[in-house]
């Protein structure tokens, strides 16, 4: 089951829950503060770690890639 990031259309209220797809489809999660179920998706920044395959000087791309496209 994948978390989703919310918040309440009513309080304002954001939480994190771990819930179905279908749950989150038919609007059966309610707020933890409000019991709202008028939520919308709350979009964070996300890091992601990458190895690094290549010297950067070696990549032009190495910026977006991280050296790994072969270039």
């Amino acid at each position: 089951m994948p978390f989703y990031d919310l918040r309440c259309k009513k309080c304002s209220e954001e939480f994190n829950i771990m819930a179905k797809m279908s749950d989150r489809e038919s609007n059966t999660i309610k707020c933890p503060a409000c019991g709202s179920n008028e939520l919308e998706t709350v979009f964070k920044s996300v890091n992601i770690v990458h190895s690094k395959k290549a010297e950067a000087g070696d990549c032009p791309h190495a910026h977006t890639c991280g050296g790994c496209c072969n270039h």
